[in-house]
This record gives structure tokens, sequence and C-alpha cells, in this order.
């Protein structure tokens, strides 16, 4: 019989994998193509309606670039798009999302202490702010704002803040600023499918037809452009910020988020300018060390984490009573008791681990049930926690582990 736990695993790190890969080119080409706009000489002898251009040299040949500010004359023969970094991105990270913390609600996810939410009203949540977020910023984008890119610029950080407090008000900290992230992203992604996109194609279906490009579709391009370039840099923190609880756990977990996005604009601002060729502007990287002091100490001032009476005290959920009355529970308390929760504790008793390591609490009976299928795997299969083994867990403790989660069943759905 297929071990379904194991096969879940690789499964999420496949995807992972993927999503790493995909992000890597489009962050890359991204970066690449504002850098070179920025850079865009003017010349005398540019082809008519080139609006600059750019000579690089990389792997030992040079390449001479030009720009169109709209579109050339004629359609040339061979045109590469750059979309499937983006769109590739997207959907492995939403196919993350929904291996991780869908199908791990109960230990990722859902936090009985803000919102004790069913896994499918937790589901419905997590999905649904994606796309309503996206339709009010497209909204905000095609009123009479657009017109104004520095209010627009205002307003959408007024809205990710928001976003990044109401996620926190429902979900763990940790989902709440990977889903601020995937919200990020999200806008990001539809920018290019929904915006830029379609109006490159309507550039071509008129350069096809030997009709003159309106100006406007570039302009639209450029200012969701604009807006993805500004926001790359805070969406890779958020997706980072999951390992480390003193971004996530925090209570003041989304004004470090807040503060994380003006970080963004400031060191992109840095590099905008310089690829402009209008100078160093140090002080950006003042206000961003200034910025990150903040963070710091807002993460000092205490992690938000639920009593321990209170947290023992909760009802047992179906799925946890299930796995707390299955054979071996009791032992494999015991171990997690003797092993592990000197560490995954709201009070750590090991030297050098100030908080639970990745936020994940191992004191409750409902902890331990929600953990049930991470345990296995880390404590059970693998050597991998407690790490090198320092609470010296014995060959016969893995193995009651793995016999006890092989014996719940649990297994064959991989959601504990």
């Amino acid at each position: 019989m297929p071990d379904y736990a194991i096969i879940w695993e690789w499964l999420a790190f496949a995807i992972r994998w993927t999503h790493v890969i995909t992000a890597i080119a489009w962050i890359g080409s991204s970066f690449y193509f504002i850098a070179l706009d920025l850079g865009l000489q003017k010349a005398p002898h540019l082809p008519k309606g080139a609006y600059g251009e750019e000579w690089q040299v990389h792997g030992g040949g040079f390449y001479h670039i030009q720009k169109y500010l709209v579109a050339p004359e004629q359609m040339p023969e061979h045109l590469t798009w750059f979309k499937w970094e983006s769109y590739s991105t997207w959907l492995s990270g939403l196919a993350l999302l929904m291996v991780t913390y869908w199908a791990g609600a109960n230990l990722f996810l859902i936090d009985p202490s803000k919102m004790d939410l069913a896994v499918w009203q937790a589901i419905l949540i997590s999905g649904g702010s994606l796309a309503i977020g996206w339709l009010i910023y497209d909204t905000l984008c095609k009123s009479p704002l657009g017109d104004k890119p520095t209010v627009l610029m205002l307003l959408l950080f007024v809205a990710l803040v928001v976003m990044g407090w109401g996620y926190d008000q429902i979900f763990t900290g940790r989902a709440a600023l990977l889903h601020l992230g995937a919200f990020t992203a999200t806008i990001m992604t539809a920018n290019v499918f929904l915006i830029i996109m379609p109006n490159q194609r309507i550039v071509v279906a008129d350069l096809k037809a030997g009709r003159v490009p309106d100006p406007k579709y570039g302009r639209i391009a450029k200012l969701r452009s604009t807006h993805n370039n500004y926001l790359t840099l805070p969406v890779i923190f958020l997706m980072l910020s999951t390992h480390y609880p003193l971004a996530f756990a925090s209570e003041y977990n989304w004004l470090i988020a807040a503060l994380v996005f003006l970080m963004g604009v400031t060191i992109r601002h840095f590099f905008n300018t310089l690829h402009a060729r209008r100078g160093y502007l140090w002080w950006t990287w003042a206000v961003t060390a200034i910025l990150f002091v903040i963070i710091m100490w807002l993460s000092s001032l205490g992690l938000r984490v639920e009593p321990l009476e209170e947290a023992e005290a909760r009802p047992l959920n179906a799925a946890q009573q299930r796995i707390v009355q299955s054979a071996g529970f009791d032992e494999v308390r015991d171990i997690i008791g003797g092993r592990c929760s000197m560490c995954h504790a709201r009070e750590t008793a090991f030297e050098g681990i100030w908080h639970a390591p990745k936020g994940v609490l191992l004191q409750t009976d409902g902890e331990i049930a929600d953990a049930a299928r991470e345990i296995y795997i880390q404590a059970g299969l693998t050597d991998a926690m407690p790490p090198a083994n320092v609470s010296f867990m014995e060959p016969e403790e893995r193995a009651k582990i793995v016999r006890w989660y092989r014996g719940i069943g649990t297994d064959k759905l991989a959601w504990n």
C-alpha cells in the first residue's frame, strides 16, 4: 500500500521547486526590462517611432537594443512574448497554497483563537479574497485615479495594509503574511494576464491591419508594470516570512508587512534612479535601514500566542478527536512531551531557541493532532526533528510514531 504522506510531501516539494524556479525567471526578466527601459538613450539615428536604444555586453557578445514607445511601423517576423514566467509562478504558487494551507488548514491556516472556522470556510475566504482584491484594485486603476499614479500608489499601499490587518484577524500569523503575499502576487500576475498582454495584442492586431496603434494602451500597460516593479521585493519577503516566527507570529505582523512594502519602494527607487542614470540616492538606504530597525523593534514586543490554559480548554473537533483516541496516541504524546515540547512550546526551554520553530506548538492534544502528519514525516520517517537529535530521540520512539500515524488512516487523505 502506498504511503500517501510521503507522496504528498514529495508533491509539495516538487511544486515548491517549480514555484521557486519560475519565480526566479519572472523576477529576473522583470528586473532586467525595468533596468533596460530606464537606461534607454536618445540617439539621432534611431528608426521612426523608436524611443531609445541601449548597448549591452554579455556572454562574450554585444547586444544593440531599441525600444518603440508604441510599436514599429511594420510587424517583425519573430516576436518573443514574456508572459509564461508570470503565469507559471502564479499557478505553481496557487498549487502550493492548496497543498500546504488548504490541505493543512487545521495546522497552518485556521487559528481557533481568532476565528473558529470550518476548513471549507477558511478555504473560501482564502481563495475569494484573492479574486475580490484584484477586482477592487482593477476598478481603482480604471477609475480617474489612473491618471494620478502617485495617489493611486498611495491607495494601493493603504489597501495592502488593510488586507494584511484583515488576514491577521482571521488566519494564523503565518497564513496571514503568506496570503498577503499571494494577494499581491495575484495583482501582479493579473496585471500581466488581463491588462498588459491584451493591450499588446491590440497593438499587434492594429499593426497587422495597417492601423496606427493607440498610445493609450502602452500608457496603461506602463502603469501596471510600474506597480509590479515596486511590489516584487515585498512579495519575496512575505513568502520567506513563513520560516521566521518573529515576522509572522508577532502581534504587529500586519504593521511589519506595511513597513516592508515601504522598504520595497525605497530599494527599488534607488535602483530605478541608478538605471535611469540620475545618480546614487544613498539616502534611500538610510531610510531602508531605519525601517528595518523599526521592524526588529516591533517584533521584539512579543509574539502573539494563545495562552496554554485557553488552548487546553478548547474542545477538540471531530478530526482531532479521532486522532487523540487512536491507538498509540498516549505513547506518542509522552514522546513529544519529552523530546519536542522543550522547543515547540509557548515558553521554550532549550538554549538558543527563543520561539517555537515555524510557530508550531506541540503542548496540547489538539496541537499534536493537528501536526500529526508533520510529526510523522519529521520525527518518524526521518530524523529531521529534533535537529541533530539534540533531545536523544530513540529509534524505538520513532518507530512508535510511525506505527501510530499509519494506524490512524489519515495518510490516505494527507490532510492531517
